[in-house]
């Protein structure tokens, strides 16, 4: 655990701006999920907008850094479709 904290850290301090976009992006997208309570379906575009955004912040980010390999983009993909899945899901109840 301690070794991944130390890589976490290393990447955010070497590429803070990378970060700070895609932190202010999940503020944004937080704020504006939290003020379109009770509009599901805007929620959802919220949401799939974000996801959109994270895969491709991942694919430039990965692509500047010379790391760019399929396992990764495919790590970045199934993470955004799982959280659009389980919004579905709360989206449903």
């Amino acid at each position: 655990m301690r070794h991944t904290i130390h890589i976490v850290h290393k990447e955010i301090t070497t590429h803070p701006f990378d970060y700070s976009i895609l932190t202010i992006a999940g503020f944004i997208t937080f704020i504006a999920i939290y003020l379109l309570r009770g509009e599901r379906i805007s929620q959802f575009y919220v949401l799939t907008a974000f996801v959109l955004f994270y895969i491709g912040w991942g694919f430039h980010h990965h692509y500047a850094q010379k790391t760019l390999r399929f396992p990764t983009m495919l790590e970045y993909v199934l993470i955004g479709f799982t959280l659009m899945f389980c919004s579905v899901l709360l989206f449903l109840l």
